[in-house]
């Protein structure tokens, strides 16, 4: 009896001990995790010892089937520290037992054959007081396994029997499950395994190159960079979904550095701002071994079918598989047009009906009595309030108020929002609707517009959350009232509707170079209509993954007068970010062009001056990049140009341009073989960034948001494109007086113009000076904040050329491999 007594004192005080600990390191977790709450689910049996407790009771007659899928949600439960069973003996079957995370195993065998014991153990006694059954047998194996005599005896008080033992347990582990938690939640380390690449000369098609490479799981690729698995939302083995919540839980990460790929001004021999963006990435992550991650716009089905082909990159510098970031990837542009199709749809029904119904019809329609209840809706009652009435009950509206409740009294001549398709499609470019003797009489005029052109890409890439996202679409105008009013998507009613098909398309997709490195596909807005960058969240999710001493690399659409232009002026105001160097792209080609070379026609063999060593077009030419520099200083941004080297590029005419560009004020000019070597033919141009981007700048944006409307546009008219002034046309002066007068002033300015020129007319290349930029009309995205002066004449919706590439598509039905593409 005195040795009983003894046993049990010594016990109960190393219990004592455990769970004073336990309760002194739980508070220090809360008082340094605020927002932690550790649970433990309990199936059937409520045991509460000072933590969070879920008690899940399951009904007697349910099945083991039901109580392992318990098990399972509990499993993926983040908030469930710990799992405890307290079943009869017949539920506890060994598929039961093995659907528990052992992480969150409490009282079974992972746990006990994990606990590490502190102190050695070979040689001492162990009293086992009360224990009976398979725990017995389990803890008697593993102490004589760890060299300890055991002897077992009975307690007198069976309601003691397990529980002192078992809530020491539960105790412990929940604990180390907690401080596990709270690690995983930290920045992880990556390790980044990158598949080896053996380019062949001649370099293949890219579509042969893209096949050759065997992609990592994404799940893989996932883990190596340190996301968390329940953070992944994959769609098949090689893209998947990433949540924000990452942005949450790394929210103290201090920011990589920010890296941003621009370009000489376009022409049809192409410069590769792609293929330079993951050349770099990939010469950073592969050969620097530097955390990198690229960020890059989705690119539109309908130049992939058209004349343009993909935009993954080339040669042995890609994303892969190419197929699928060329096509449908994940559905993004799918949903873009599904939401943007639906505003479309609204609004003509919306005209319809109050066209054809009295007050009181339509009202009793959009406030219809359900099992005799009548009530608002959330988004009609926000309505009530932006109309000034402070009414809830229906039946409570004047007939004044329910007049002007239901009347948004939509213009059809002053409709601004088209249909949209992602396809090239030129006899979309106008067309009538409602023509049916169904719509009784009320035809209009209108456009279908590529889907890459919907406002709603330009919000999906400028959004920082679904909660920003949400007010972001309701704010879009699709009109004008008759009384000049403008027209929300709130006010139709549809704005939570389009939340939630945008609610996937919100996630950037993860993806990989060839060389097994990490890139984010996400949106990709038009560069003339909108601003044409990937998304900012894609950017924030990035630059948190990569680390204080990473590189996020990103491109802006066009050249550098348009896409860096409104990268800086409106997604960096936009997000706060600020960038740390800028990648200016050129080929002594394109230079040559920009110097006077003749006109190139796709399909026809290159002129000899394109071919054949010419310095003087070189020389000529490179007044464009020397402009194009000058550009990225005025945001305070030092430049590292990249010249894209051709097989036809003679050494001299290199040496020739990289004089150039460093004694016009670029940090660094290297010329980059990545198209034909991968990440190694770019070693050069990674080492440059890396010792330009640890330099302090000076960044700074071109103007004030409260300059007026026309000082914005002037501003950017003579300091970016050399402009000697700027002419409105009355249509022009018209809309900013509109525009002021609905406080719309103070936005941002995105440039709608050719980008063929620095100048508005197309035709003229290099640096042209002497010219008045002319502002035909103006237009507004408010949703997606900013207006946009258009500069002669642009089009939405691209045409399919005599031979589209299409002509060359083609799957076989046998491998269900893609033919052709690229």
């Amino acid at each position: 009896m005195c040795l009983m007594v003894k046993c049990a004192l010594c016990v109960h005080l190393i219990y004592s001990d455990i769970v004073q600990r336990s309760r002194e390191e739980l508070k220090a977790i809360r008082e340094t995790n605020p927002g932690l709450k550790p649970t433990l689910a309990i199936i059937q049996v409520c045991l509460c010892i000072g933590l969070n407790v879920m008690q899940i009771c399951l009904p007697r007659q349910c099945t083991e089937e039901e109580v392992s899928d318990e098990i399972l949600r509990l499993n993926e439960d983040s908030r469930v520290y710990g799992i405890f069973l307290h079943l009869p003996q017949s539920f506890l079957s060994k598929s039961v037992r093995n659907a528990i995370k052992p992480q969150k195993d409490v009282d079974g065998i992972y746990f006990f054959c994990n606990t590490p014991l502190d102190a050695p153990l070979i040689g001492k006694m162990a009293v086992l007081v009360g224990v009976e059954g398979p725990l017995k047998a389990t803890l008697q194996f593993l102490l004589q396994n760890n060299g300890m005599m055991v002897q077992t005896c009975q307690w007198s008080s069976k309601h003691l029997q397990k529980q002192m033992f078992v809530a020491v347990v539960i105790c412990q582990h929940v604990v180390r499950s907690s401080r596990r938690w709270i690690q995983e939640q930290q920045y992880q380390p990556w390790r980044l395994h990158p598949l080896k690449l053996q380019p062949l000369s001649p370099v293949p098609s890219d579509i042969e190159i893209s096949r050759a490479q065997t992609p990592k799981p994404i799940s893989q690729l996932a883990q190596e960079v340190g996301l968390l698995p329940e953070e992944l939302e994959a769609y098949g083995n090689t893209k998947a979904k990433v949540h924000l919540s990452l942005l949450n839980r790394l929210q103290h990460q201090p920011n990589g550095k920010y890296v941003l790929v621009a370009g000489i001004t376009p022409t049809p021999l192409g410069e590769g701002k792609s293929t330079v963006t993951i050349g770099l990435v990939q010469a950073l992550s592969a050969h620097l071994k530097l955390n990198s991650f690229a960020c890059l716009r989705q690119p539109s089905q309908g130049p992939t079918f058209g004349v343009k082909g993909g935009a993954a990159g080339g040669g042995y510098a890609q994303v892969i598989p190419m197929e699928e970031f060329n096509l449908h990837l994940t559905g993004d542009i799918h949903a873009i047009t599904a939401a943007n199709n639906l505003v479309a749809a609204a609004i003509d029904a919306r005209i319809l009906h109050e066209a054809t119904q009295s007050d009181k019809a339509l009202y009793s329609r959009l406030v219809p009595s359900v099992n005799g209840v009548r009530c608002f809706s959330p988004i009609q009652m926000a309505r009530l309030q932006r109309l000034g009435i402070n009414k809830s009950d229906p039946s409570d509206l004047t007939p004044e108020e329910v007049r002007a409740f239901v009347r948004l009294d939509l213009d059809p001549e002053k409709v601004t929002w088209q249909r949209v398709i992602d396809t090239n499609d030129r006899f979309l470019r106008k067309i009538t609707v409602g023509q049916a003797n169904t719509e009784k009489g009320n035809a209009r005029q209108t456009q279908f517009d590529i889907a890459v052109a919907s406002e709603i890409m330009a919000i999906l890439a400028l959004t920082d959350g679904l909660a920003d996202m949400r007010a972001r679409l309701g704010r879009m105008v699709v009109g004008s009232s008759r009384n000049g009013q403008p027209i929300t998507a709130d006010d139709l009613g549809v704005t939570g509707a389009l939340a939630v098909l945008m609610k996937d398309a919100i996630k950037p997709t993860l993806m990989q170079t060839l060389e097994g490195t990490p890139v984010f596909v996400h949106a990709g807005p038009f560069a003339n209509i909108a601003h044409g960058n990937s998304s900012v969240l894609a950017d924030k999710l990035a630059l948190k993954l990569v680390g204080e001493e990473g590189f996020v690399v990103t491109e802006a659409g066009f050249g550098a007068d348009i896409g860096m232009e409104k990268f800086f002026n409106i997604k960096c105001r936009t997000s706060g970010l600020k960038p740390d160097v800028v990648v200016l792209v050129a080929t002594v080609r394109a230079l040559k062009m920009h110097g006077g070379g003749p006109n190139v026609t796709a399909g026809v063999p290159l002129p000899k001056e394109y071919i054949s060593e010419n310095l003087q077009l070189v020389a000529d030419g490179c007044s464009n990049l020397k402009k194009q520099i000058q550009i990225a200083h005025l945001f305070g941004v030092p430049v590292v140009v990249a010249l894209n080297a051709f097989k036809t590029d003679t050494q001299a005419e290199i040496d020739l341009v990289c004089r150039i560009a460093e004694a016009s004020g670029a940090s660094a000019a290297v010329q980059c073989h990545h198209w034909s070597r991968g990440g190694r033919g770019s070693v050069e141009l990674a080492q440059a960034v890396k010792k330009v981007a640890s330099q302090k700048n000076y960044f700074q944006f071109l103007y004030n948001l409260q300059d007026s409307v026309v000082e914005k546009i002037r501003t950017i008219a003579q300091k970016v494109y050399g402009a000697d002034d700027i002419e409105l046309s009355p249509e022009a002066q018209a809309k900013i007086d509109y525009y002021n007068q609905q406080g719309f002033g103070a936005l941002p300015i995105c440039m709608a113009k050719t980008h063929l020129s620095l100048s508005h007319m197309p035709e003229k290349k290099g640096v042209p000076t002497g010219f008045i930029l002319p502002i035909r009309d103006i237009r507004a995205s408010i949703g997606a904040g900013f207006i946009y002066p258009l500069v002669g004449t642009m089009s939405t919706m691209p045409g399919l050329p005599t031979r589209p590439c299409f002509y060359d598509i083609d799957l076989d039905p046998v491998t269900e491999e893609i033919k052709g593409l690229f």
